[in-house]
């Protein structure tokens, strides 16, 4: 296990066509161009907030993929991206963090879906006992002393998308 402070910074994918909308395969559905817009302005409230990456981490699927691949273009930090099964909606969130511990970043951005995200959220800061509605490009930071899965982080703020673009 990983034990030094820890900065989790948590990125939901961006507006992208909707299920029904999409005949192809789910992991393929992309962002919308309102959705890769609201990125660009969110990547610009993120470089106005100071905040500092050293690991892009994001599920594979098209709409996270191509919503890391945004903020990796705009904070020029392509070197860092990188992508992990365990960020899909079917990934395993134990396996999640024992990749990030691996890895040992000190201020790592996840991407990935909902209801995966709120889930694991929820099992960083309350053992799973919290309900939570995070909004597609909302942004999310939490404090950890030490990673592990189950209570181990505190909430320090959740931005909605709204919020975040009026820092740009």
């Amino acid at each position: 296990m990983y034990f030094a402070r820890m900065n989790i910074y948590i990125l939901r994918h961006g507006i992208a066509l909707e299920r029904e909308d999409w005949n192809g395969d789910d992991s393929k559905r992309p962002l919308t161009r309102d959705g890769e817009k609201q990125l660009e302005k969110i990547s610009k409230a993120m470089k106005k907030l100071d905040l500092e990456f050293d690991l892009i981490l994001s599920s594979p699927f098209e709409r996270a993929k191509k919503t890391a691949e945004i903020v990796a273009e705009q904070l020029d930090l392509k070197k860092i991206l990188k992508f992990s099964g365990d960020l899909t909606p079917e990934g395993d969130p134990e396996s999640l963090v024992a990749e990030i511990n691996k890895l040992k970043p000190e201020n790592p951005v996840l991407v990935g879906h909902e209801p995966y995200l709120s889930n694991f959220i929820s099992q960083l800061i309350s053992d799973g006992e919290m309900e939570m509605d995070f909004k597609k490009a909302g942004l999310c930071k939490l404090k950890a002393e030490r990673l592990k899965y189950g209570r181990c982080a505190k909430l320090c703020w959740l931005l909605t998308p709204k919020q975040t673009e009026l820092m740009a």
